[in-house]
C-alpha cells in the first residue's frame, strides 16, 4: 500500500482531482507497480491519506473500472484487473523483415538495413546538413558568450532569437511580437506542450484523416477522443469539419495545410479562409503544423493559416528539422496572447528550456542571412529529387492500378492500392527486395485503412529514385496480380440477387 501514499494531487490545477487520481493509479498499474488482482486501498482510507473527499476516490475508482483497469467485488473492495496484452495480427508479421518494425512505425521510427533504398524516411540525408557553417557560427558563439552559452535559457527562449524570428515571420506575412514566440525542441515537443496545456481525459481533438503519427500518439497519450475528418486534394472536408465541431465541441483542431503529411496535399485558399471563419465562429483553437511550406516547387500559394488569422485563434508550429539538422531539435510556436501562461508552464515541465547553445547559433544563422542561402540550396536539392520522382511515377506507375494525386511541393507522395488490397503486406513484399515504403495504416487514428502507402524523397538520391521506383513498380505489379489470382481462385458464395 506504500505506493499509494506517494501519490500527490494538485488542488490548484484546473484538472479535476478524481481525474488526477485516476491517471496516477492507472500509471501504477501500467508500470506494474501493483499486481493483477491486488486490492486497492479502501475508499475512506485513501481519501484520508490524500486529504480529499471520499467522492473523489469513488469517482476515480469508477473511471478505472469503466476503462478496464480494475474490477469490483461486492462486499470485498476494488481489485486490479488482469492485464490484457496488446495483440497484433499474425499475418502482419510473416516473418520478414522484423516483427518489431510495425511497432517502431507506431513510435515514428523505422529500421533501415544496409543496401536498402528508403522511400520511408522523411529525414534529410546527412550530406545536406550545413556542418561547416554550423561549426563556424558555433565557434563565434563560444568566443562571444563563453560559458554563458551553456547556461539555462529562460523557458520561453533566447530573447535575440525570438526577435530574429519575428523578422523571419514577416517574410511569410505572419506579423507578431517577440513575446508571442515560444522556442521549442522540435515540432513534436510543440504538439506535446500544447496537449499538456489544453487536453484532458476524454477531451475531443479533431484531426485530418490521415494525419501525422506523432500527433496521433501524443493525443492518445493524453487519453483524448480523436475525431478524424477526411482530407481531400484541396484540403479537409469543410462540411464534415463543421458538423464535427458542432457535435463534439473540440478543444483543438490539428491541421497541416501545406504539403500535408502523409498525403502531400495542400489546402486551397478558399478552404483556408473557411477554416479561420469556423474557428472564430465556434471559438476553437486551430493548431497549424507548418510542416514543409518552404518547399513549394509548383505552387504560388503556400499561405499559412496564421497569416490569415485576425482573431488570434491559430497556434502556429514551425520546425526546421526537415530542412536544417534534425538532431538539433529546434522549432518555435507563435501563440495567441491569452494562452502564453499555459504553454510556458507546460514547456517548463517538459524540459525547462531548449538548448541555449543551439538557439544562439541559429540566431546568427538568421541574422547573417545564412539561413536564406541554406533554404535556397535545399529547395534546389529537393526539387531535383521531386522532379525525378514525378518522372519515375509516370514511367513506372502509370500502367499500375493505383490511385494518386501529384503534389506541387514538399517531400511526400501518397498512393492507394485497389480496394481490398493491403499495403501492410506490400510493405513486407517490397522490403524483401530491399525497398522501404511506409504503409499508410499508421497514419489513420482508427487503423481502419490498409490500402494506402507513402513514399518520401527526403533521404533518397535521384539515381536511387530511378532504381528504387523501377523495382517497386515491378513489386507492385506482381503483388496485385498475385493477389488477384488468389481472389479469383477462392471458394465462396455469390448471391443470386
Amino acid at each position: 500500500m506504500d505506493v499509494y501514499k506517494n501519490i500527490s494531487l494538485d488542488k490548484k490545477a484546473p484538472q479535476h482531482l478524481y481525474i488526477q487520481l485516476f491517471q496516477k493509479v492507472r500509471q501504477l498499474i501500467l508500470d506494474n507497480k501493483v499486481s493483477a488482482n491486488e486490492k486497492l486501498p479502501p475508499i475512506r482510507q485513501l481519501a484520508n491519506d490524500l486529504g480529499v473527499n471520499t467522492s473523489t476516490v469513488v469517482n476515480a475508482y469508477d473511471l478505472l473500472e469503466k476503462e478496464g483497469f480494475v474490477h469490483k467485488k461486492i462486499g470485498s473492495g476494488t481489485f486490479v484487473a488482469p492485464r490484457k496484452e496488446e495483440s497484433f495480427s499474425g499475418d502482419l508479421f510473416e516473418k520478414y523483415p522484423l516483427d518489431e518494425d510495425f511497432k517502431l512505425m507506431d513510435r515514428g521510427q523505422m529500421q533501415i538495413k544496409e543496401n536498402m533504398i528508403s522511400f520511408a524516411s522523411a529525414t534529410p540525408t546527412s550530406d545536406l546538413f550545413p556542418v561547416e557553417d554550423f561549426q563556424r557560427l558555433l565557434n563565434e558563439v563560444l568566443d562571444r558568450d563563453k560559458g554563458d552559452a551553456f547556461s539555462y535559457q529562460e523557458s520561453q527562449g533566447y530573447y535575440p532569437l525570438r526577435e530574429a524570428l519575428v523578422d523571419y515571420l514577416k517574410e511569410i506575412c505572419i506579423h507578431t511580437k517577440f513575446e508571442n514566440v515560444q522556442i521549442i525542441s522540435g515540432a513534436q515537443q510543440g504538439i506535446d506542450v500544447i496537449s499538456k496545456a489544453f487536453v484532458d481525459y476524454k477531451d475531443t481533438i479533431i484531426v485530418e484523416d490521415p494525419t501525422y503519427t506523432g500527433a496521433i500518439g501524443t493525443f492518445k497519450s493524453r487519453e483524448a477522443k480523436i475525431v478524424s475528418v477526411p482530407i481531400e486534394a484541396d484540403g479537409i472536408n469543410i462540411e464534415i469539419l463543421e458538423e464535427s465541431i458542432k457535435m463534439y465541441h473540440p478543444k483543438l483542431i490539428y491541421l497541416m495545410p501545406n504539403f500535408q503529411n502523409p498525403t502531400g496535399y495542400s489546402y486551397s485558399k478558399e478552404k483556408k479562409f473557411k477554416i479561420i471563419e469556423l474557428a472564430q465562429k465556434y471559438g476553437v483553437f486551430i493548431v497549424e503544423d507548418d510542416y514543409l511550406s518552404d518547399l513549394s516547387f509548383y505552387s504560388k500559394d503556400n499561405t499559412t493559416l496564421k497569416s490569415l488569422d485576425t482573431e488570434d485563434c491559430v497556434i502556429y508550429i514551425k520546425s526546421f528539422s526537415k530542412i536544417f539538422m534534425p538532431g538539433l531539435r529546434l522549432g518555435f510556436l507563435v501563440l495567441p496572447k491569452r494562452i502564453h501562461h499555459k504553454i510556458l508552464a507546460a514547456k517548463h515541465t517538459s524540459d525547462i528550456s531548449t538548448s541555449g547553445l543551439n538557439q544562439r547559433v541559429f540566431d546568427l544563422y538568421l541574422r547573417k542571412g545564412i539561413w536564406k542561402r541554406h533554404i535556397e540550396y535545399m529547395e534546389r536539392i529537393y526539387k531535383d529529387r521531386f522532379d525525378q520522382m514525378k518522372i519515375c511515377i509516370d514511367k513506372y506507375f502509370k500502367s499500375l492500378d493505383l490511385e494518386y494525386i501529384l503534389p506541387s511541393g514538399g517531400l511526400n507522395f501518397w498512393f492507394a492500392l485497389p480496394q481490398g488490397y493491403d499495403a501492410d503486406q506490400l510493405y513486407l513484399e517490397a522490403a524483401k527486395h530491399n525497398i522501404l515504403i511506409l504503409p499508410g495504416s499508421i497514419f489513420f487514428p482508427t487503423k481502419s485503412e490498409n490500402r494506402f502507402f507513402r513514399l518520401s524523397i527526403a533521404s533518397v538520391y535521384p539515381k536511387d529514385i530511378e532504381v528504387g521506383m523501377k523495382k517497386l513498380g515491378q513489386v507492385i505489379n506482381t503483388f496485385i496480380q498475385k493477389d488477384s489470382v488468389q481472389r479469383k481462385s477462392s471458394d465462396g458464395y455469390t448471391p443470386l440477387l
